[in-house]
């Protein structure tokens, strides 16, 4: 019995390192995606299209704030022309990201890292 119980806290030690040991990894890999993301968007890369009700739009807002990603960003309630490009990308919802141009729904730091990284700049 004596040896079970001691394989077991074996067994959770190692599972709590582990688990430990990946968030730490998560985190690092977000803050590199970060700085890089930060380093190469330049003012006009990135356009959000949001909504003011968009739960997903406030998460995408603060963290590019909260990383110091340069973005603009308009509200498809309150401007025409925000509304206008919405209903040109037909997407199923907000936050619509425009990379350089091109439309991305939702938000995914990596995934505007990588497209800015394709069309260069």
């Amino acid at each position: 019995m004596a040896t079970s119980r001691r394989s077991f806290l074996g067994l959770a030690v190692v599972i709590v390192v582990a688990g430990g040991l990946s968030q730490w990894w998560a985190g690092r890999s977000e803050q590199r995606v970060a700085e890089q993301l930060a380093a190469r968007a330049q003012p006009g890369d990135i356009r959000m299209l949001s909504s003011t009700t968009c739960a997903y739009c406030t998460v995408a807002r603060r963290w590019m704030q909260a990383h110091g990603v340069s973005f603009s960003e308009c509200f498809i309630e309150t401007d025409k022309d925000c509304a206008a490009l919405f209903e040109a990308t037909r997407s199923p919802g907000t936050p619509v990201m425009l990379v350089r141009g091109q439309p991305q729904v939702g938000f995914d730091a990596r995934r505007v890292l990588d497209t800015l990284s394709a069309t260069g700049g």
